[in-house]
């Protein structure tokens, strides 16, 4: 297994934590077509067994918004905190991302 390096671990958590924040403003103000797929990405990174995200979705979005997927992914792949514990309420405003998201599948 790799060694990983603490400050790598912190510099891409402190990233992913305002992308992450921008994400669920998207997923929950948002009314665009981009605002499923960034929810869909949220709930992939919650519990991707029951929420797959099919990664070409990446390509689909604003070059920005696709920006902030990729830093949470990176902050996933240092695996020292989940998403959402790194924003106030993460996991309730997650669980209700993904409850409106079934509902409106």
């Amino acid at each position: 297994m790799p060694i990983r390096s603490c400050a790598g671990s912190q510099k891409a958590a402190a990233q992913a934590e305002r992308a992450f924040a921008r994400l669920l403003k998207i997923a929950e103000q948002g009314d665009s077509g981009q605002t499923r797929r960034v929810a869909a990405f949220i709930a992939g990174t919650f519990n991707g067994r029951t929420s797959p995200f099919d990664l070409f979705e990446l390509r689909a979005v604003d070059v920005g918004i696709s920006d902030d997927m990729l830093c949470c992914l990176d902050a996933l792949r240092w695996a020292r905190a989940d998403l959402d514990t790194l924003v106030p309420n993460g996991e309730v405003r997650v669980r209700e991302i993904v409850r409106r998201l079934r509902h409106t599948s």
